[in-house]
Order: structure tokens, then C-alpha cells, then sequence
């Protein structure tokens, strides 16, 4: 069992989800897909008028503000352009797909966090009515039934709040609870770049491995949303994952190739010895 996470960036596109659609057919072994969709997202808040407003947590944490009117626009991206597209690319490839959210069949389930703080162009501010929150169960219910039937299911934020709320919630943590909950083997992150850099502008300068015991340097070297996904992958080592790579998703045969070591592989320095 893996679980894959495709990033949402503007160079993921339809030849990409083509190529994870190809290799998941040849694998021979369940997946789960969880999917981003961040550039569909800011573009169409662009063209809706509703420009992205990122704001900067104290902590150096940078995260989108999400009010109700960008909730809509976030559940078009993602659970529709994106997903759509992505169970398209799959059926076309003989994979017997459904694209779901977080939503669906109360998969993830979290608490909203209505009021942050944090600056915004410089300055600081209150936000309220964001429709952010944090992932606080994971239900495979679904999940398991769909893999048991055959399929594979394509997932996709938002979770759900008390109220029946949308949230918008981090895609890697949504990867990392599922890879948990289901006892993945291994659990896969892919972005447009070949893993984790040293220097985020010089894709010469992967980082071939990350000791979770000894995660400093990594942190150090990451930056931005990569700072949460290193953290991500920590963790998952930590409850129990075989196997946690970052890899590249521009590249043919993406799940293939990063099962066969290109990437940023992250382990317990003491199981790279046992092994």
C-alpha cells in the first residue's frame, strides 16, 4: 500500500497526471492518491477578483487567508478542475478511479480556526471568518471500501468542521494521517522539484537523505510550504511509515523512479544500518 501525494503547482499539469496515471497502471500494489491544487486555486481567485492574500504566522509560517467567498472558489479548483482532471487522466490509463474530498464520507474531519494573526504585505493583522483549520480524524471507512472493490481513490482537500464548514487543510498532513491510518508501506511526496534542495534555485543541490532522528539540517535547508511537507515526513517515520521520499513529478514514470532511490529518502539513521 502507498500513498502518493501530487503537489499543486503550476508545472503539475495534464502530461504529468498522465504519467502518474501510467505507473500507478503498471504498479500492481493498491495507492491512494492525495492531490493538491494550489496554482489552479490562486488563478481563478485571480479571475474571480479575489487575489490570494497570504499572511505570515508569527512563527515565519506562511498560509492563505481563506474567507467563505474563497472557500467556493477553492472547492472549484480542487475538488472540481483538479480532481476531474486527474480521475480523467487515470480512467483514460485503465485505472478505475474516483476523485473524492476530504469531505466525502467524513475521510478527514477537523476544528476550525475562524480568527488568526499574522502580518499580511508588512503589516500586522486580525483575520477573521478564515476558513482554515487542522485535521483532527481520519476515517477510511470509504477509503477501504473503494480499495477492497477495486478502485483507487483520488483525494483531495478540504476536511470538514462541526456545522458542516469546509476547511481548508494542508494536503501533506492529509497524505500523512491516511498513510498512518491505512499502514501504508511508504508514503510518497511529488513537487516540481527532484526532492528536497539545499538551495530551493539550484536543482543541483538535492539533498539525498534526511535522518528523522537528526532532522535539523533538512529544516534548516527548507523553506516555505517545504518547511511543513519535511515535517510531514518526520512524522510519518516516526508513527510507523516504511518509507518517505520527496520526489520529482515532472519526470515519466514519477512513482517508479522515486521507488528506485531518486529522491530525497527520509529514515531513522539506525534503520539504514539495520538494513
Amino acid at each position: 500500500m502507498l500513498v502518493v501525494k501530487i503537489g499543486g503547482g503550476a508545472a503539475i499539469g495534464s502530461e504529468a497526471f498522465a504519467a502518474f496515471a501510467t505507473d500507478v497502471a503498471a504498479l500492481g500494489r493498491p495507492v491512494v492518491i492525495v492531490h493538491g491544487g494550489n496554482a489552479e486555486f490562486s488563478a481563478l481567485s485571480e479571475a474571480l477578483g479575489m487575489p490570494p492574500r497570504i499572511v505570515t504566522s508569527g512563527s515565519g509560517r506562511v498560509s492563505r487567508y481563506v474567507d467563505a467567498p474563497t472557500m467556493d472558489a477553492m472547492l472549484m479548483a480542487y475538488c472540481g478542475k483538479v480532481n476531474k482532471r486527474l480521475v480523467a487522466a487515470f480512467r483514460d490509463a485503465g485505472v478505475n478511479a474516483v476523485g473524492l474530498s476530504g469531505i466525502d464520507g467524513g475521510i478527514a474531519t477537523g476544528r476550525r480556526k475562524p480568527v488568526i494573526r499574522g502580518t499580511e504585505d508588512g503589516k500586522t493583522r486580525v483575520f477573521r471568518d478564515d476558513h482554515a483549520g487542522t485535521i483532527e480524524r481520519i476515517d477510511t471507512t470509504l477509503v477501504t471500501t473503494l480499495l477492497d472493490a477495486g478502485f483507487v481513490p483520488l483525494l483531495t482537500p478540504p476536511a470538514l468542521a462541526d456545522g458542516g464548514i469546509p476547511i481548508n487543510v494542508d494536503g501533506d498532513k492529509l497524505a500523512l494521517g491516511l498513510a498512518e491510518a491505512l499502514g501504508a508501506e511508504g508514503l510518497l511526496f511529488f513537487s516540481d522539484t527532484p526532492g528536497l534542495l539545499a538551495d530551493r534555485f539550484d536543482e543541483s543541490s538535492l539533498i539525498r537523505s534526511i535522518d528523522a532522528a537528526h532532522p535539523e539540517s533538512a529544516l534548516a535547508a527548507a523553506t516555505g510550504r517545504m518547511i511543513v511537507k519535511v515535517e510531514a515526513a518526520i512524522s510519518a517515520v516516526e508513527r510507523g511509515v516504511g518509507q518517505v521520499i520527496f520526489a520529482d513529478a515532472r519526470i515519466p514514470a514519477p512513482i517508479t523512479s522515486a521507488l528506485a532511490g531518486q529522491g530525497t529518502i527520509v529514515s531513522r539513521s539506525s534503520d539504514r544500518v539495520s538494513a
